[in-house]
């Protein structure tokens, strides 16, 4: 049987030309518990070419988990007298929620800027949507400040040289998701680049989900906003009250 499979996959490979990638991920389904304090994702697979080239040696492997995109309102501070409040702010409709790469070796080294911006190849060529008409500096200047947000919050990363190539045709990379990370679907593209160009391209799909009663309150919160507000109003109210009661009586 083995020996079958192994005829049927060299066939297949000669009856064309252009390489193979095959994507595969440690976990489709990561469960958001009580107590989550985030994961590690392994992303690997192998680049099957009927033509000999190689991995490592004749191109390069880059690897790029994004999360859903959200709308997302970036605001400014400002000293006025001493204290720092909100000035100028921007609103983005189309922001990935999380996103991370690795690659064999850095990006800026693999592939020139107009391909990195056509498959946001990096967080300098991310293609952050503002709402509205902005000026282009301003919007720069927004977009840069976002992108450091998310970094510190660990939701935005970089890892050149996060994918390690094996016999010139398997790959893997690991990336790490933290506990604040957004549920929905994540989609985890594979890319091979042969001198400053895709050659083949792959993707992945991820489920991140809430359970348990983390799931209970997103879903009231955004099914039943209004209830899930009067709710939390009085869970309030009844916890101050009793602890009130209690510094009473002590």
């Amino acid at each position: 049987m083995r020996v079958l499979l192994a005829l049927l996959m060299f066939l297949a490979l000669s009856a064309q030309s252009e390489p193979i990638l095959v994507p595969e991920v440690s976990q489709h389904e990561v469960q958001v518990r009580q107590g989550f304090t985030g994961t590690e994702l392994l992303l690997f697979g192998a680049i099957l070419d009927p033509r000999g080239i190689r991995a490592g040696r004749d191109y390069d492997i880059v690897v790029v988990l994004k999360g859903p995109t959200q709308a997302i309102r970036v605001r400014e501070k400002q000293k006025v007298a001493g204290v720092w409040v909100n000035a100028h702010s921007t609103a983005f409709r189309s922001a990935p929620s999380f996103y991370a790469l690795a690659s064999s070796r850095p990006v800026d080294q693999i592939v020139d800027a107009r391909s990195a911006a056509i498959y946001e190849l990096g967080l300098d060529w991310l293609q952050l949507s503002p709402i509205g008409v902005i000026d282009p500096e301003e919007q720069a200047r927004f977009s840069s400040g976002l992108v450091d947000l998310k970094r510190r919050q660990q939701l935005y990363q970089e890892d050149p040289g996060g994918v390690s190539i094996s016999e010139q045709v398997l790959y893997q990379a690991r990336i790490s998701l933290p506990s604040n990370v957004a549920t929905g679907t994540y989609t985890a593209e594979t890319f091979a680049i042969a001198r400053g160009q895709v050659i083949a391209s792959a993707t992945a799909k991820i489920e991140v989900r809430k359970l348990g009663f983390e799931r209970f309150v997103a879903n009231a919160a955004q099914n039943w906003s209004l209830l899930y507000g009067f709710a939390a109003v009085l869970l309030a109210v009844g916890m101050g009250w009793l602890a009130g009661r209690i510094f009473a009586l002590g």
